[in-house]
């Protein structure tokens, strides 16, 4: 499939350059209007409106429209918007960040790798939300925030175990485990499909869910070091009673870690408030720390969930759009919106912004070994189907691993690199 890229752009590190790829279309916008998409739920009332009145003020005589978005049929939608067949319009759109490669596959997007490396400090960004915006060099999808999932624990139940200090390492958080694994009480309460964990724990060992290859992808659950991850698993799950058939939420983990007698899930750090509302006696007293590494030198590895900031590429507004985008990414904006939505802001640089949030702390703290799912625009397809959660369970019903694996692997192949 070919695709205009200007990514060369910005590997030319010469004035010449960079004034010929800065000629974009749409560069003389300075007053009308300007229409941000965003998801429900992404950010507060209060933020929206924050943000609405700082731009205009900074922007005369420039109304900005948000319009806010259901997550349910916005695949149909944005492609409308990209493909010009939509009767709304929009000149920035929040979308998922694993949903941007079938947006760069569909065509539509504006490239916005330059103002990126030159505003918008590129190079810093995270990981997980940063690489399933870009292709072949070429940055589609502008990192905006991110969230993963962390250990929640039971203080109560570590302190009646003994348990002093959250466990850094995979061999301290096993012992640890195995010490609250007692009686009627689980250590652990990890469902036999928690895909998003299994994905963590084959990035640690260096291991990837699928791999690419002269525009071939191919599943890779059976490599040794995806099979190594599995091992861990398995061993991690024993030590509760989670179902070998079920995934975390069949039942919600939520309820079952709100009984009191579960001393650790795997979860976003927001699912305590559900907690919290379940069984009210457990209200301050969940902790919470990033999943555990094979060294104590850094966090394990973790699927990162998100947003990125996309602009179409047929936008009649796009020295705005990129207004809006700056504005967005500026450390006084995702300070704002990590402090109210408790979201990890898009680099590193900017964790002081959830200092004293404990649960956003140990989430940032994991964002930093954050990783997103293959960069293919058909990985959406393998979710729907999602050959790995009947692997998983296969495994840990005594299976043999290796086949298991072999025939989750050979399903993914087929899925990513068939003709639609």
């Amino acid at each position: 499939m070919k695709r205009r890229f200007l990514a060369v752009c910005a590997a030319i590190v010469v004035a010449t350059a960079v004034t010929a790829c800065g000629a974009l279309p749409g560069s003389d916008e300075e007053s009308g209007g300007v229409t941000l998409w965003l998801m429900k739920g992404s950010a507060s009332d209060s933020f929206i409106k924050k943000f609405t009145d700082s731009f205009e003020a900074e922007h005369p005589g420039v109304d900005l429209e948000v319009k806010i978005q259901e997550w349910t049929g916005i695949g149909d939608k944005v492609n409308g918007v990209l493909k010009g067949t939509a009767t709304e319009r929009a000149d920035v759109i929040e979308v998922g960040n694993t949903q941007v490669a079938q947006y760069i596959e569909t065509g539509g997007l504006s490239e916005l790798t330059l103002e990126g490396l030159r505003e918008w400090g590129s190079r810093d960004w995270l990981k997980g939300l940063a690489d399933p915006g870009s292709i072949n060099g070429a940055q589609y999808g502008i990192p905006w925030y991110a969230a993963n999932r962390v250990v929640i624990y039971n203080k109560d139940l570590f302190e009646k175990a003994g348990i002093k200090n959250p466990p850094k390492n995979r061999q301290e958080w096993l012992a640890a485990t195995q010490k609250l694994d007692k009686g009627d009480r689980q250590g652990i309460y990890l469902p036999g499909q928690n895909w998003y964990v299994l994905a963590g724990f084959i990035w640690d060992e260096g291991g990837e869910l699928a791999v690419e290859g002269n525009g071939v992808w191919t599943g890779s659950l059976g490599t040794p070091q995806a099979l190594a991850a599995m091992d861990f698993y398995k061993e991690l799950h024993a030590l509760g009673d989670g179902p070998a058939g079920a995934d975390e939420e069949t039942p919600p983990q939520a309820e079952v870690f709100a009984r009191g007698q579960v001393a650790q899930i795997i979860a976003p750090p927001g699912q305590a408030a559900q907690i919290e509302s379940l069984n009210p006696a457990l209200k301050g007293r969940l902790g919470y720390f990033p999943i555990p590494g094979k060294t104590s030198d850094k966090p394990g590895a973790v699927l990162t969930g998100g947003s990125d900031l996309i602009i179409p590429e047929n936008t009649a507004n796009r020295k705005l759009a990129v207004d809006v985008i700056t504005a967005l990414v500026s450390e006084r904006w995702q300070t704002e919106l990590a402090r109210t939505m408790s979201y990890v802001p898009n680099k590193p640089s900017l964790a002081h912004a959830v200092q004293g949030n404990e649960g956003a702390a140990a989430m940032t703290a994991g964002a930093a070994q954050g990783r997103a799912t293959p960069k293919s625009g058909r990985w959406a397809e393998v979710e729907a189907k999602n050959p790995i959660k009947p692997y998983m369970s296969a495994v840990l019903s005594g299976q043999d691993a290796k086949q298991a694996a072999g025939a989750a692997s050979d399903t993914i192949s087929k899925v990513l690199s068939s003709d639609r």
